[in-house]
C-alpha cells in the first residue's frame, strides 16, 4: 500500500538542500548552494511536519554537493563542494565542522589533493570519516579526534560520482563508476580496497555517457539494493561460509527512468523509498521526479508528492531524510513535503529493534548518563544518495516521554558507528533536556525510525526520587541484580573501577554492599507490613501495584 505525503504547516524560508538529523533529533537544513543553515525543531509531540525553523550558525564556505556526516560525538563534518555559490564548478578544497552545542563551524585541514568536490565519503564504525579523490584511486581517512589525514591504499579507480554503502562487517562497499561494471570494497583492517565482483551483464548500474549512478542501501538481511543511473537495479549478497560474495540482477523499473544522482531511504518496515527521474543521455537530469517502494522483490509506484512535479530538474536536487518518528522529509524546489509509510506495508520485525540494556532510573532535567544496549545504531546507514550528498541515521536517537509530552534527548560519545552490531554491546551518553518536567517519564531509543521497548524513569532534581511502586521496583531491581551505585548530585552513578582495587576501595565495596543489603530488607519489609495493614479492613484502592 502506498504511504502518505503531507507538507510541513511551516515550508522553510529558503532553498532546502542538504539535511541532516543532529543526535538531538533536531534536523538541520542547507540552503541550497550557500554557506546557510536553518534547524528544524520537532513538536512537543515530537513530530515534524509542525516543527518550527530557526536559523543556525553559517558556514564559512557555501556549499553545493559535497561530502557530508554526523559524527559519533554528535559533531557536523563537511568537505568539498562542487559549486560554491556560483554557476561555475569548481571542486572546492575547504572542510569544516559544526559543533552543535557551540552553534558553531570551525576549519579542518583537507587531504591535500588540492581539490574535493562531490566526493563520496563514509564514517567508519571506529567513527573515523573515509574521503575518496574524485580524479584519481586515492582515499583518505579523517580521526575527527586528531583532525588528521591517513592515506588508505589505492583504489581500482577513481572515486568519482561513486555511491559508498557500510557493511555489517564494518567493510565500504562501491561499484565502480568510472570502471564499471566492477565493484570493490574498503576493509579498515588492512586499509585496503579488494575485489567485489561485478555486476551482472545486463544491470551495469552506471550510465557511460555521465559515469553516474544512483543509491545502495544495506537492507536488514544484510544485502544491498543499488539503484541504477540505467533503469536497472542489482542486489549485492555477502560472502557466507559457504557461498562467494555475489551481485544479482534486481527487477527493472517499469519504464526507462533513470537514477542519476537520486536519494533512496531505507523505511522502518525494511522496505525501500526510491526515487528515480525522466531517462536522459549523459549530462541532462530530466524530471519530474517518480517514487517506488522496493518491496524485496518489485518495485511498486506509489504517490508522488506536489513539489517533485518540476519537468526541468528530476531527483539530483532532492533530498530525503528518515527522522525518528520514521517518517521521511523530501525537500525539492523549496519546499519540503513528508512521507509516512502505509501500516498495512508492514511493521519493523521484532528483531530490528534496538534494546536498552542499561540507563539510569532516576535523571535529573540537563543531566548526563550513560546508556547501554544492543543495535543502538541500527541495520543500516538508512538513507543514501551517491556522491553528492551523504545523509546517513544510524545513530540512535533517545525519546523521553513526560506529561504528555515527548521530549528528544542528546546522545553523543557513541562507543562504535557499525550498522548491525547483532550480540555486540554498545553504548553512548545521554544528555537531557534542561525542561524536562518532573516525575516518572518513559525513555525508548529509536535509530533509523525504529523505537525500542520503553523503560520507567524518575525525573528529579533530587538524588532520591518519590518512593512509588514503579520507582521502588526499578531501584530493587538494580540492588540486587545491577552493578554498584552511588550517589552523586544528579541520583544514581555506576561504581566503576578505573584502576586495579586497593584496600580503601574494596573496604568500600564492602560498605556498599552492606548497606544495599540493608535497602532491599528494608524495601521487602515495607512492602510486608503494606500488606498486613491492608490486609486487616483498610482500603488499599489508592496503590494497588504489588509487582
Amino acid at each position: 500500500m502506498p504511504g502518505q505525503w503531507t507538507p510541513l504547516q511551516t515550508q522553510p524560508p529558503f532553498d532546502p538542500s542538504t539535511m541532516l538529523l543532529l543526535m538531538d533529533g533536531t534536523a538541520i537544513c542547507n540552503v541550497s548552494n550557500s554557506s546557510a543553515w536553518w534547524k528544524l525543531t520537532p513538536d512537543s509531540g515530537g513530530g515534524y511536519i509542525n516543527g518550527t525553523w530557526s536559523q543556525i550558525a553559517s558556514m564559512k564556505n557555501a556549499r553545493l554537493y559535497y561530502a557530508s556526516a554526523v559524527l559519533s560525538d554528535g559533531r557536523v563534518f563537511v568537505a568539498g563542494g562542487e559549486y560554491n555559490g556560483g554557476d561555475t564548478e569548481v571542486e572546492l578544497d575547504a572542510a569544516e565542522i559544526y559543533d552543535p552545542i557551540a552553534d558553531a563551524w570551525s576549519d579542518l585541514p583537507t587531504p591535500g589533493w588540492g581539490h574535493i568536490g562531490d566526493a563520496p565519503c563514509c564514517v567508519l564504525p571506529n567513527g573515523v570519516f573515509l574521503l575518496g579523490d574524485i580524479s584519481s584511486p586515492q582515499a583518505a581517512i579523517c580521526d575527527p579526534a586528531s583532525n588528521k589525514w591517513t592515506p588508505t591504499g589505492p583504489k581500482d579507480d577513481a572515486c568519482s560520482e561513486e555511491t559508498w554503502t557500510l557493511l555489517p562487517d564494518g567493510s565500504v562497499l562501491t561499484a565502480e563508476c568510472t570502471n564499471h561494471p566492477k565493484a570493490e570494497r574498503y576493509i579498515p583492517a588492512s586499509n585496503e580496497w579488494v575485489p567485489a565482483g561485478s555486476i551482472p551483464a545486463g544491470s551495469d548500474l552506471v550510465e557511460s555517457a555521465s559515469i553516474e549512478i544512483g543509491p545502495a542501501l544495506l537492507l536488514p538481511n544484510g544485502k544491498v539494493f543499488a539503484i541504477g543511473a540505467t533503469g536497472q537495479t542489482a542486489i549485492y549478497t555477502p560472502a557466507s561460509a559457504t557461498a562467494p560474495e555475489l551481485w544479482t540482477a534486481g527487477p527493472p523499473f517499469d519504464q526507462l527512468r533513470q537514477a542519476k544522482d537520486a536519494p533512496g531511504c531505507l523505511l522502518p518496515n525494511g522496505r525501500v523509498l526510491c526515487t528515480v527521474g525522466t531517462a536522459a543521455v549523459g549530462e541532462k537530469y530530466p524530471g519530474p521526479t517518480y517514487f517506488y517502494e522496493y518491496d524485496g522483490v518489485n518495485l511498486v509506484k506509489v504517490d508522488d508528492p506536489p513539489n517533485a512535479s518540476d519537468q526541468t530538474n528530476g531527483p539530483f536536487d532532492s533530498r530525503l531524510l528518515l527522522v525518528p518518528t520514521g517518517d521521511v522529509l523530501f525537500a525539492k524546489s523549496g519546499e519540503i513535503y513528508v512521507y509516512t509509510p502505509d501500516a498495512a506495508s508492514g511493521q519493523p520485525d521484532g528483531s530490528w529493534l534496538p534494546a536498552i540494556t542499561s540507563a539510569p532510573p532516576v535523571v535529573a532535567p540537563g543531566g548526563t548518563y550513560g546508556l547501554q544496549g544492543y543495535q543502538l545504531t541500527g541495520l543500516s546507514q538508512a538513507v543514501s544518495y551517491g556522491d553528492d550528498a551523504a545523509m546517513a541515521t544510524n545513530y540512535p536517537i533517545i525519546r523521553v516521554d513526560a506529561a504528555g509530552q515527548v521530549f528528544y534527548a542528546r546522545t553523543s560519545g557513541m562507543s562504535d558507528m557499525g550498522v548491525a552490531r547483532g550480540d555486540t554491546k554498545q553504548s553512548c551518553q545521554v544528555t537531557f533536556p534542561a525542561n524536562l518536567p518532573l516525575g516518572n517519564a518513559s525513555l525508548s531509543v529509536i535509530t533509523n525510525g525504529i523505537r525500542s521497548a520503553a523503560r520507567t524513569v524518575a525525573i528529579s532534581t533530587t538524588p532520591v526520587p518519590p518512593l512509588d511502586f514503579s520507582v521502588v521496583n526499578i531501584l530493587t531491581s538494580s540492588l540486587k541484580s545491577g552493578p554498584l551505585w552511588l550517589l552523586d548530585e544528579h541520583g544514581p552513578t555506576a561504581m566503576v573501577y578505573s584502576a586495579p582495587p586497593t584496600p580503601d576501595t574494596q573496604a568500600i565495596e564492602q560498605e556498599v554492599r552492606a548497606i544495599y543489603s540493608n535497602l532491599i530488607a528494608s524495601y521487602t519489609r515495607l512492602r510486608e507490613l503494606r500488606r498486613l495493614f491492608f490486609s486487616s479492613g483498610q482500603d488499599g484502592s489508592a496503590d494497588k501495584d504489588e509487582s
